[in-house]
């Protein structure tokens, strides 16, 4: 599978025409002629074209440690076809007060910009554990008042009550006490890896700063992000897998996810009941959230009572079910007891979309944003997320017509696709590389023009003029040129 180079640091990084020139030095090396030309006669290729394919799927995430560095002012010298007066030059002290380069950026700033996305990956086991904590709570409340108001019961009649009742209820009081014990030792047992899980979490954050262990952080992120994404697409044995092999399960959340599991496969099946049951137990949270799931639910169920023609049911289940939601969503109730004068198979497109089986799959789609809700999770998988950071650094309107390069990411329509609801990026100054060796061109490995039109790098070049006895080949061309005739490219 290929790997592509996505830029992530979209504030200093961009794939954009150059815009702003520097006049060479006069004291430069007088081998090449020098003589003003446009940007668009000098350099043919689009931008896109010449990104770098790298080997490894690291490249696809943000590397905080190794930005591609800041701006660029670029001069030219003459090339074949070009005018003096159709661009002039732009004086470098014009060019610098245009667009003063930013202020480098520290390494802890890097870091603590790359830390930001990783929110989700503290907040989702500390809301585990809080849960866990409040259904302990709850549990252990419940049964010792229980208790208290049978002992306060036998209390009262124990002048009526003989030896015999009275141990026969002190006993059943005492299972009942061991019951809850038990049930408090696995609530704790669970709570203690919980919050294990949480702290192996911050110190595996608290890794990133040594920046001798930060190649192995980035594999563990990438395997993170991997296993997420499995988990949202509902392969999870094979997220399992990876986890263990990997040895980071306490850095992932498959029991999360397998408790959502539950519900999603049970809405697939057209049964309401586990998700019900979700909503009883977080129903407090969803109720701050103002959220309509639970509605949603007990209004899918009434519509299966119409398609099954039990109306009487259905009347009855609206009274004791969907009452209650009259004043929040009178529309809504209102237009489900209509369904009651139509049968599922109505042609009536008011009431139709009713009993279309797709209404399973919004439920399931709306439990997945109120679960990923109450846990701090993102909707959308990190790896789209990335990836997106990526596209937006790199998308360009060229990148959608038919000269764009396969070596553009956005050649491909997967990666398009994702791209779509993105902005075009916003940066005005290219990060140079070259075709031929992938590496970037500074100052110390400089761009050279080919007549064509097309720019390489001066090492590249270099290297081919000495196997061939001072003779360039243009790898996208075929055309052939001396050597000497290649015009210098001043980056500043």
């Amino acid at each position: 599978m290929r790997s592509y180079f996505l830029v992530i640091n979209c504030r200093q990084e961009g794939i954009r025409s150059l815009q702003s020139f520097k006049k060479p030095n006069r004291r430069e090396s007088t081998t090449h002629s020098r003589r003003w030309i446009p940007v668009s006669t000098a350099i043919r290729p689009s931008p896109a074209s010449s990104l770098p394919i790298s080997p490894s799927i690291h490249h696809l995430l943000p590397s905080p440690l190794s930005p591609l560095g800041g701006d660029m002012d670029m001069a030219i010298d003459s090339a074949p076809n070009g005018d003096a007066s159709s661009s002039p030059a732009v004086p470098p002290a014009t060019a610098a007060a245009a667009a003063a380069p930013p202020a480098p950026t520290t390494r802890l700033a890097q870091l603590a910009e790359s830390l930001k996305l990783e929110y989700q990956f503290v907040r989702v086991p500390l809301e585990h554990l809080k849960k866990t904590m409040r259904t302990n709570y709850r549990l252990a409340e419940k049964e010792v008042a229980a208790v208290l108001s049978s002992v306060a019961e036998a209390v009262d009649r124990s002048d009526a009550m003989s030896r015999d009742d009275a141990l026969t209820h002190l006993s059943s009081l005492v299972s009942r006490l061991q019951s809850l014990k038990r049930k408090l030792e696995e609530g704790s047992r669970v709570e203690n890896l919980q919050a294990q899980r949480c702290r192996a979490r911050l110190e595996h954050l608290d890794s990133v700063a040594d920046a001798d262990k930060f190649a192995e952080w980035k594999d563990v992120r990438l395997t993170r992000i991997l296993v997420d994404y499995m988990l949202r697409m509902s392969y999870y044995d094979t997220a399992k897998k990876l986890a263990e092999t990997s040895k980071i399960q306490e850095l992932v959340d498959i029991d999360v996810f397998l408790e959502a599991k539950k519900v999603i496969d049970s809405l697939r099946n057209k049964e309401v009941a586990p998700a019900l049951a979700w909503c009883a137990e977080n129903k407090s949270r969803l109720k701050k959230s103002k959220s309509k799931l639970e509605f949603q639910l007990r209004l899918q169920e009434f519509i299966e009572l119409v398609r099954a023609d039990e109306k009487l049911r259905a009347v009855s289940y609206a009274r004791k079910y969907l009452a209650p939601w009259a004043a929040a969503y009178t529309k809504e109730l209102q237009h489900a007891m209509a369904t009651l004068a139509f049968r599922h198979n109505t042609e009536c497109s008011t009431y139709k979309d009713a009993f279309e089986p797709s209404q399973w799959d919004c439920l399931v789609e709306q439990f997945k944003q109120e679960f990923c809700g109450l846990f701090g999770m993102t909707n959308e998988p990190l790896l789209n997320i990335y990836l997106q950071a990526g596209l937006t650094a790199l998308k360009t309107p060229l990148c959608y017509q038919e000269a764009c390069r396969k070596e553009d990411p956005l050649s491909q329509e997967g990666f398009r696709k994702l791209a779509e609801p993105l902005p075009f990026s916003k940066l005005h100054h290219s990060k140079l590389v070259c075709y031929i060796t992938k590496e970037s061109m500074d100052h110390e490995n400089p761009p050279l023009v080919l007549p064509n039109g097309y720019v390489y790098s001066t090492k590249a070049l270099e290297e081919m003029a000495g196997k061939n006895e001072g003779k360039i080949t243009c790898p996208r061309t075929g055309e052939v040129c001396s050597f000497t005739d290649l015009i210098k490219a001043y980056i500043s």
